[in-house]
């Protein structure tokens, strides 16, 4: 057993979605989640600043005392996971691989559709993990940069004409290419599920990346019987940006009121 912390990091509020999963299947597990809110989205910057980010944001993590680390961000596991492996001494897992396992695992037709932000697609990761599995797989990637910022505005629900015209336009070319399997490639995608489930139709399965991340992490504690012992545990958020602001979003992405649980952070001193 370990009671050391999980830590989480996103470019904003997406990786909340992975966090809400972590609590619901290991509801033991201390939290502390950082969201660097002030500089959202990573989806549109070069890798060598994707890069620098992600080790400042690590760095911050690593100030706790912690036993894993999730990278619930789509850009950085894609762009640069391997170098925050290895210059790491914990575990750290991204949102691709197990994404892309619980896909090839659950399309019926071999055609898998992937959505993300312009530097995961651009990236090729999930190209390369799709084939390692499987190349007979017919895989059709697809960038949507404005379904972040939507989603951080809270334009995410069924009804809402501007993120119904965007989802509409961005996912007909996937629609058409007929993919039985979709890979939300980004943590603030969950919160869209419902809109592209009805875009896309109720043949299509939508795959969550940070539910099948949060999975992945909990059986590689449990291989190392490193689950913390049972109880209720704690969570704790920082943003780089207002309090105020985080919890507001934060309430909607976890379902639950975090008021008084977040603290500001100057992530360049990391």
């Amino acid at each position: 057993m370990d009671q050391r912390a999980i830590g989480v990091f996103d470019s904003g509020f997406g990786g909340l979605t992975a966090v809400r999963r972590l609590r619901a299947i290991m509801p033991a597990e201390d939290i502390v989640y950082f969201g660097d809110t002030s500089r959202v989205p990573y989806g549109n910057r070069s890798r060598d600043t994707i890069l620098r980010y992600a080790r400042q944001d690590t760095r911050f993590l690593r100030s706790f005392d912690l036993k894993a680390i999730v990278v619930a961000c789509g850009t950085v596991s894609s762009n640069c996971l391997d170098v925050l492996a290895a210059e790491n001494d914990i575990p750290i897992i991204g949102v691709v691989e197990p994404a892309v396992r619980s896909a090839a695992a659950l399309t019926r037709n071999r055609r898998v559709g992937v959505i993300a932000t312009r530097a995961s697609i651009g990236s090729g990761a999930y190209e390369r993990a799709f084939r390692r599995l499987d190349e007979a797989l017919e895989v059709t990637s697809l960038a949507c940069p404005l379904f972040v910022p939507l989603v951080e505005e809270g334009r995410c629900r069924p009804g809402d004409i501007v993120i119904e015209t965007v989802a509409e336009q961005y996912l007909a070319p996937m629609r058409e290419k007929g993919v039985d399997t979709l890979v939300l490639g980004c943590t603030h995608y969950p919160l869209l599920a419902e809109v592209i489930g009805n875009v896309m139709g109720p043949e299509v399965t939508l795959v969550d990346v940070g539910a099948e991340s949060a999975a992945a992490l909990r059986a590689l504690l449990q291989e190392r019987d490193a689950l913390a012992p049972e109880g209720t545990g704690a969570a704790e958020y920082y943003t780089s940006d207002r309090a105020a602001d985080f919890q507001r979003l934060a309430s909607l992405f976890l379902g639950e009121d975090v008021t008084g649980q977040v603290g500001q952070v100057d992530i360049t001193k990391y």
